[in-house]
């Protein structure tokens, strides 16, 4: 079991995530986004393909290698194929919560 308290900080640009799980095969942590705030852009992971779910609020995936931006609202998921750059914006009003994870 992992306790929140246990869980590696870290930023993201204006992302702050948080990292609950890492082994050889999987990785699943969570992000927040204020009103506004996006972040950095990642490069993709060569192997491992990765699943966002927005569990609060309102964001905007970029993937920036196609110019392209998806529209997520609370409740929906997203795909990121390896090794494919993203980024996340939030576009509501409201503090956003995006848990995520890949499989490797």
């Amino acid at each position: 079991m992992i306790r929140k308290s246990e869980t590696k900080n870290f930023m993201e640009g204006n992302e702050h995530c948080k990292l609950y799980i890492e082994t050889d095969k999987i990785v699943f942590g969570v992000s927040i986004l204020l009103p506004g705030m996006k972040g950095d852009v990642d490069p993709g992971h060569k192997d491992a393909y990765e699943i966002f779910y927005v569990a609060r609020g309102k964001i905007l995936c970029n993937l920036p290698d196609e110019d392209l931006y998806e529209e997520l609202e609370e409740g929906d998921a997203i795909l990121i194929p390896p090794p494919r750059p993203h980024a996340l914006i939030n576009i509501g009003e409201e503090r956003a919560i995006v848990i995520w994870s890949q499989a490797k």
